[in-house]
């Protein structure tokens, strides 16, 4: 037991009175460099080491800011659903973990559960955007998130406009069961409702995307953009290995290895991917491109 620690400086605090405003966690080491990069700096660059280029995991209300036209959106109001279906309880209850999660701020901007959905504009095109929060419960997949996500389809499609959901997921929710997996191919429909719209829907795969959600909404996108070295699969590659009884190729499950396989259209850097989302949007939807600035010299 540290006995300054532990001890003296909460004593000090609590007699001063202060509350500490800086996080506890300023410096953030690059895992590919070793480079100790400034927090704020990092959130400026969008949660991309500058030095190796290394993507590193992005929180939900960041990325909503970062694709939203003046980080504006319209907060989609969200379904409640029955928490703890179950009764589950394995080392703690699941209730507790759906609290205690739900206290970090780890919610849905209704603090409810995984996916955060938003309808705004992005360089000027109407869309509806979801991002998937990996911070809360590992992403999973459960009742409160499959319901998040068909709300938002539901929005595109009476909007009429384009739908796009960032993935981060370990899969489907074990504690809600059946239940879980039931959302797989609820999810399933609506993307085939906004296919029979001609609206488009756009998949962006970041690090990880494994799991079930890999078997549904996660692949089934009219374009699969994902990020830099990104994660993706099903099972993991161990399991694969130990079932086929074969050594797998390096970089199996990453992006780049997928693209080159057909799996993924594009790998986009995180810098360029609001871009890229509006660019395709427009082709999808044939909404005519943005005016380039003209660099023409006008004499008077």
């Amino acid at each position: 037991m540290n006995w300054i620690k532990n001890y003296v400086r909460p004593k000090i605090r609590s007699l001063l009175g202060q509350k500490r405003d800086t996080p506890e966690n300023m410096w953030v080491k690059d895992p590919e460099s070793g480079q100790m990069v400034f927090y704020r700096d990092l959130e400026t660059n969008l949660f991309v080491f500058p030095g190796s280029g290394h993507h590193h995991r992005m929180p939900a209300e960041a990325r909503m800011k970062s694709i939203f036209d003046g980080g504006e959106w319209e907060k989609l109001l969200l379904p409640a659903v029955a928490q703890d279906p179950l009764k589950f309880r394995d080392e703690r209850r699941y209730s507790d973990r759906l609290k205690e999660a739900k206290g970090r701020g780890n919610g849905n901007g209704n603090g409810e559960d995984s996916i955060h959905a938003g309808f705004g504009k992005v360089d000027g095109i109407e869309m509806v955007v979801m991002v998937q929060d990996m911070s809360f419960i590992g992403g999973s997949l459960g009742l409160a998130a499959g319901e998040a996500i068909i709300t938002a389809m539901r929005k595109a499609l009476a909007e009429k406009c384009p739908c796009v959901i960032f993935v981060a997921s370990g899969g489907a929710r074990m504690q809600e069961g059946i239940l879980s997996l039931m959302q797989l191919p609820r999810t399933t429909v609506l993307v085939q409702e906004l296919r029979a719209a001609g609206l488009p829907y756009i998949v962006v795969l970041t690090n990880p995307t494994t799991g079930g959600v890999t078997a549904s909404y996660a692949m089934l996108g009219d374009v699969h953009l994902a990020e830099p070295n990104a994660l993706i699969g099903f099972a993991g590659q161990r399991v694969i290995e130990q079932t086929i009884r074969e050594k797998l190729p390096e970089g199996f499950q990453r992006s780049e290895y997928l693209k080159d396989h057909g799996m993924v259209d594009m790998v986009v850097p995180r810098q360029e991917m609001k871009a890229t989302i509006a660019r395709i949007a427009r082709i999808l939807m044939k909404s005519p491109p943005l005016a380039a600035p003209s660099n023409e010299l006008v004499l008077v």
